[in-house]
């Protein structure tokens, strides 16, 4: 035995020690071999190229090894007392399926080979192996292990990417975001989040708090360009009682509301002049004072704000406060238009398809694929917002699964109402297509009454069981009413 392990340390040249052992060094290889010098001669062998190795005498005692420690490869003797080294490789690859094994035996005919590889195992050594041929099928199984396992984790962060906390996207730019949104949200940092109408702002604000400390805490969204001046003040920083004529009570403001937690500002560009000034205030002591009050309130308030206009013009043209704007753009992210980012569009659509499928008790719906090249096409100036309600659009008029271009309005197609008609079904009858308009007008008329068929008969200015009656006839399927 000593001449057996003194001719495996001499036959391993110091070159690839060297090289190898670092690699090797996390690598736990798992030997099951019920002759004794076998086990040995391995873990020499093995642990002077620097892999960690543990050994088994016979297949109960590997299995239960492989249930203690996660191994990146095992080496398997095809004849072992009791259970054969080819019947216990289909119970490891079984509950170890991404696991390489590599067979050895003595009898090496072709019946094995094939009977092993046809089991799953990843090589076949025949005893007395060559040293160096072995290792490097070792190395070979183990990276190929690494790399799949690798690319198993990689495929399941990109899924997590693409549905970073309800933000779609797989294009580069999107991916930027993510990652930057990740890297920002546990800081205290103000960010300004700037992009066109519809493009998500607050989904990213929604994922900046998500994924802070802060989440426990509220997540304050007010809307700071469609209030008065006024009332823009009452609501961020409250108002004392008699404050003014309809201030019958003391009422806290949404800083407060939000202490601990995040107040996101959407659109602050349209922001009056001198709210800008109690902001900036806010921003630097993080305190303030309520409208009519005269008690200062400290708040601990991560700021998130949003514009669609160019702050920087803005400033430029004495509409934003500079110091404001410097204050608020510590961290800057950039939304970029949908039309920048059509290869999202698909995924877009497909999460629309399957939301709204849902929210209306519908069997899942798809596109054509002239449809989805439509959608991809197209500009869209309202940006997600607008392929939303596209979608929704879509789905509430489909009378079957599938959703063609017909469904899409003109100014996505291109196409004329007749046109997508005869798309549609070039080969339907006059009464068809006039069925299938009429089915359509109905369909449309119950989503905006909310589905209250009274509300719809009244608004067509016919007898509510007219329009049952076409109800019926048309195969319309009557769905709930929104709870709003």
């Amino acid at each position: 035995m000593p001449e057996v392990i003194d001719h495996l340390s001499q036959s391993i040249p110091a070159a690839i020690h060297d090289t190898a052992a670092e690699a090797a060094s996390q690598s736990l290889i798992l030997v099951i071999d019920d002759e004794a010098g076998i086990r040995e001669s391995l873990e020499v062998l093995l642990s002077l190229e620097g892999y960690n190795v543990e050994t088994a005498i016979d297949g109960e005692a590997g299995l239960e090894m492989l249930e203690k420690r996660s191994c990146d490869l095992v080496l398997l003797d095809l004849s072992l007392p009791g259970q054969s080294g080819l019947e216990l490789l289909p119970q490891i690859h079984e509950r170890y399926p991404e696991l390489p094994v590599v067979m050895i035996t003595a009898f090496g005919t072709v019946d094995n080979v094939v009977e092993a590889v046809r089991a799953g195992a990843e090589n076949f050594v025949q005893k007395p192996w060559d040293n160096e041929k072995l290792l490097a099928d070792i190395r070979s199984a183990i990276a190929r292990h690494k790399a799949e396992a690798e690319n198993i984790q990689l495929k399941r962060a990109l899924k997590q990417r693409y549905n970073f906390s309800n933000i779609i996207g797989k294009s580069e730019v999107m991916l930027r975001i993510f990652d930057l949104v990740a890297q920002v949200a546990p800081s205290r940092s103000t960010v300004l989040i700037e992009g066109e109408s519809g493009t998500g702002k607050e989904l990213i604000a929604k994922a900046l708090h998500a994924n802070s400390p802060r989440k426990d805490k509220p997540f304050v969204p007010v809307n700071t360009g469609s209030m008065p001046s006024e009332l823009l003040e009452s609501t961020l920083f409250g108002h004392v009682k008699g404050a003014f004529t309809s201030a019958i009570a003391t009422k806290k403001g949404l800083f407060e509301i939000a202490n601990g937690g995040t107040l996101f500002l959407d659109e602050i560009g349209n922001m009056g002049m001198d709210t800008q000034a109690k902001i900036l205030r806010v921003l630097q002591d993080r305190r303030f004072t309520p409208v009519g009050g005269t008690q200062e309130i400290q708040v601990d308030v991560r700021i998130v704000a949003a514009t669609n206009v160019n702050l920087r013009q803005a400033v430029r043209d004495g509409k934003f406060r500079d110091d404001l704007f410097y204050r608020l753009n510590v961290i800057s992210i950039d939304l970029p238009p949908l039309r920048s980012r059509r290869e999202d569009i698909p995924l877009l659509v497909n999460r629309f398809l399957d939301y709204f499928s849902k929210e209306n008790d519908l069997e899942p719906r798809k596109l054509t694929a002239d449809a989805m090249r439509a959608l991809v096409d197209y500009d869209w100036p309202g940006n997600v917002r607008e392929l939303e309600n596209i979608i929704e659009r879509g789905v509430v008029l489909s009378s079957t699964t599938i959703i063609g271009s017909g469904l899409l309005p003109g100014h996505i197609t291109g196409r004329t109402f007749q046109d997508a008609l005869l798309e549609h079904n070039p080969n339907a009858s006059l009464f068809d297509i006039l069925e299938d308009i009429e089915r359509r007008i109905i369909i449309e008329k119950l989503e905006r009454c909310n589905w209250n068929q009274t509300d719809a008969a009244e608004q067509f200015h016919i007898p509510l069981s007219t329009l049952n009656q076409k109800i019926k006839r048309l195969n319309i399927e009557i769905r709930k009413k929104n709870r709003d």
